[in-house]
């Protein structure tokens, strides 16, 4: 059965953890939905795994639209979750609706998620009154590297940390129907997750929010450019893809592949008199 929203308010009211996980294409999010994952998040951190950009801030509309609908096609029963990439909804209202729409009739988004407190509260409403339900993000949110200075923990002082409450209550009030918090003490998120009615979903913060997403690239040990702290490796599917690769070229420079089980095969006799009648 297709997971929604009520999925994400019944686990929370159940006291059962959610999982998330990234994905950015047909095959990964076919084997995320087969494995049972709940919902599948196309983040705009398909600018750094995917297209190999420094940051976030460059990614698209049409990369999410053009990613997502990938996603959505592989997914049969994970909600699909795409990110509204930079400037996509900060402009404007009007932009924000028009943007997520787009998301959700070209990239069959089931729901969108933005970066923001109480400054995006405006959009979150219109955009959910519109019939979009947002999932909100609050914490370390890459589309302000610019003005963190870079990836680091968030809300460690009285005054950020407060803040973070404010916001997180604020998006809630918006109509949020969740909230992913990234990097931010784990007492903190624990605390928030316990004021909140909805689910917070958590990325480097602790294990007291009522869920957890990861960017398989990094749980897999694909992206190897920097690994945060909080990434735990499942699998080691780098080194294997790497091996695999080398042996290929290898097999394939010394002539061992492609073997005679990789072939399809023609009887002589038509051979025989194709060459006659070349020559």
């Amino acid at each position: 059965m297709k997971k929604t929203i009520t999925t994400f308010n019944q686990a929370k009211l159940n006291n059962e953890k959610l999982t998330m996980l990234t994905a950015y294409d047909y095959s990964t999010a076919k084997i995320m939905d087969e494995a049972g994952v709940d919902a599948i998040l196309v983040g705009d951190s398909l600018g750094n795994v995917i297209l190999g950009y420094e940051n976030t801030i460059s990614v698209t509309v049409e990369d999410m639209i053009h990613h997502g609908a990938a996603v959505a096609r592989g997914a049969k029963n994970a909600m699909v979750v795409i990110d509204m990439p930079f400037m996509s909804y900060q402009t404007s209202v009007y932009d924000a609706l028009v943007n997520a729409g787009r998301l959700v009739k070209e990239g069959h988004a089931s729901a969108v998620k933005l970066e923001g407190g109480a400054e995006v509260c405006q959009v979150i409403r219109a955009v959910t009154n519109a019939g979009i339900p947002v999932m909100a993000h609050l914490g370390l949110t890459p589309q302000s590297v610019n003005i963190f200075g870079g990836y680091k923990v968030q809300c460690k002082d009285e005054a950020s940390a407060k803040k973070l409450i404010d916001d997180a209550i604020s998006i809630e009030k918006a109509g949020a129907f969740a909230v992913v918090l990234e990097c931010v003490p784990a007492k903190l998120a624990s605390f928030i997750s316990k004021i909140l009615t909805i689910p917070t979903i958590g990325i480097g913060a602790g294990n007291g929010c009522d869920g957890q997403i990861l960017v398989y690239q990094d749980m897999l040990g694909m992206f190897s450019d920097y690994k945060p702290k909080f990434v735990k490796q499942f699998a080691d599917v780098g080194t294997v893809m790497k091996k695999a690769f080398s042996d290929y070229i290898n097999e394939t420079k010394s002539g061992i592949f492609p073997a005679k089980e990789h072939e399809y095969t023609i009887s002589d006799e038509i051979m025989k008199k194709l060459e006659e009648e070349i020559k």
